[in-house]
């Protein structure tokens, strides 16, 4: 869906990281997006996700529902400081899944960053240099901890992150049905629409702009 709204904008997207679910599907993935107010409009994303839909992996045909949780930060500009104490980190190193070719297949070039305060976990296998991977990861990590930096600045933490919440029942931003009817709707700004299809296929303007308006009230 993010991939087709991306395309749709005229913006650049990287892969950082992909990692399969242990039966199907992704399990996690981090992305850069770059392009006009490409934060300013993602940003009204950040939550979780819901989706009801017959399985295609049931051989019952039974309706399932799944959650997915989306996190966006801003890049961040050269001149804000953020300190890293290197005690605080665990990395790990493992080998790229994605694409590169048998040099990434036969080597730990992918890293993992946890930040063990925080407990805020970066990855990047986008490219073949460990060392690249890392950079890459390390200004991920500091664009997070800047967020929550921001947060406890403001003393809305709650407020900040209650749209995305705990990924679980009555917590979703939105919610995308395909079974028994069709329909996405939007939680914060109850937009509704009913070709769920399109949203999922990257429509998402209508949801994004009535979020953004709303905030701006």
């Amino acid at each position: 869906m993010y991939d087709r709204y991306i395309q749709a904008k005229g913006f650049e997207m990287e892969v950082l990281d992909v990692q399969p679910g242990d039966e199907a599907g992704i399990k996690s993935a981090a992305f850069a997006v770059r392009g006009p107010y490409a934060y300013g409009l993602l940003k009204a994303e950040r939550g979780v996700h819901r989706l009801v839909r017959i399985s295609p992996f049931d051989a019952n045909k039974r309706r399932h529902t799944s959650f997915a949780s989306l996190d966006v930060v801003a890049e961040l500009d050269e001149d804000v400081e953020i300190e890293v104490n290197e005690a605080d980190l665990r990395v790990d190193t493992y080998r790229s899944s994605g694409a590169g070719g048998q040099h990434v297949n036969k080597t730990d070039s992918a890293i993992r960053l946890t930040h063990l305060p925080t407990g805020i976990v970066v990855s990047c296998q986008a490219e073949r240099s460990q060392h690249k991977n890392r950079a890459k990861a390390m200004s991920l990590l500091k664009a997070r901890l800047y967020e929550a930096t921001q947060d406890e600045k403001r003393r809305d933490m709650e407020k900040f992150y209650g749209a995305k919440g705990e990924i679980a029942w009555g917590s979703q931003i939105r919610s995308y049905v395909l079974q028994p009817y069709t329909m996405a709707k939007d939680h914060r700004t109850d937009v509704e629409i009913g070709n769920v299809q399109a949203v999922l296929d990257g429509d998402l303007d209508r949801f994004i702009q009535a979020y953004l308006k709303q905030r701006g009230r």
